[in-house]
């Protein structure tokens, strides 16, 4: 169980990428029954520290031998990719990983995990504008820059500045439940997961933002999972041609109806196999799949698991 966090710092370090670590892990809401973490902020190079904000400084009294106490260690953006880094944070890093620790970097932080060699063989993602030079830095790693995070293993890496919010969230949600993620997610004012077109173990998203046209189509397709729809009826509903419907709700989803419903079909599934005692058959009918052997074919492909699978993994880690 997730108990001791570090969020380690080099020189240069950007402060909302700090905050957000800070925000997750830092901020004590016991009274709302979440968990308290054994917090700290850890200097890589001396105790006063500059940030990429002019006249801005971070000093903190924990040094790295703080990092041999914690089971994650964040490593937030601290500008862009170094010639060196500190020889002290990428052995502390190695050895965090050698004895069942997890890492995780927000933006350019990746690129210490990279010079501490906790990224061959592995994907990660990035920030968009510094994918390439990763990739050409470290060959073995399998660059992503089209998703907010990747989980892999030890090794959570998140692109760029509010995707850090993400990784957080889910190292939360893997630890603690759905729940305690989505709890933490509404004091921040943010949604508990957002779309990065890559498959994540995720509750239920809050409402989507505001569409100008198919919003309450929107609303209705989600009260109405179970129901069986077609783009013609859905077009009628909203008043539109059947082709202006589509092209509209492209235009304010970014997607087509059919996959909007599939990934929300999915995700009410998720829900309930991690918070109910349902059957899978069950719940798929719920979910608007009609059977579980056509929602298991769903969950490999949108997750790459199975629904039992999936209920096994976060029933028990919610339930510590």
């Amino acid at each position: 169980m997730l108990k001791n966090v570090a969020a380690v710092l080099l020189d240069g370090v950007h402060p909302f990428e700090l905050g957000v670590v800070c925000e997750v892990f830092g901020l004590d809401r016991s009274d709302e029954g979440l968990p308290v973490y054994d917090f700290a902020v850890v200097s890589a190079e001396g105790p006063r520290l500059g940030t990429h904000v002019a006249g801005l400084t971070v000093s903190t009294p924990y040094g790295l031998d703080r990092l041999d106490e914690a089971d994650l260690i964040a490593v937030p953006a601290s500008g862009g990719p170094r010639e060196t880094y500190p020889p002290g944070v990428l052995a502390a890093l190695r050895r965090a990983v050698d004895r069942g620790a997890r890492v995780l970097s927000v933006c350019s932080g990746v690129f210490t995990l990279g010079a501490a060699g906790l990224l061959d063989g592995r994907r990660c993602a990035v920030h968009w504008r510094y994918a390439r030079e990763l990739a050409v830095r470290h060959p073995r790693t399998r660059v992503d820059p089209d998703v907010l995070y990747v989980d892999d293993g030890p090794v959570v890496t998140s692109a760029g500045t509010a995707a850090g919010i993400d990784a957080c969230l889910h190292v939360v949600r893997g630890e603690h439940g759905s729940e305690v993620a989505n709890a933490i997610a509404r004091r921040m004012v943010v949604p508990p997961h957002r779309d990065g077109g890559q498959a994540q173990y995720v509750a239920r998203p809050l409402p989507a933002p505001r569409c100008d046209t198919v919003g309450e189509v929107l609303a209705w397709m989600e009260r109405n999972l179970a129901e069986a729809v077609t783009v013609e009826g859905l077009a009628a509903r909203a008043h539109m041609s059947p082709r202006t419907f589509a092209r509209r709700f492209r235009q304010e989803t970014g997607t087509t109806p059919y996959r909007w419903l599939l990934r929300q079909r999915v995700l009410f599934a998720q829900r309930l196999l991690e918070e109910t005692d349902e059957t899978v058959e069950s719940i798929a009918g719920r979910s608007g799949f009609g059977n579980a052997a056509a929602m298991r074919h769903q969950f490999m492909k949108a997750l790459g698991t199975t629904p039992n699978a999936f209920r096994r993994t976060f029933r028990v880690k919610a339930a510590g």
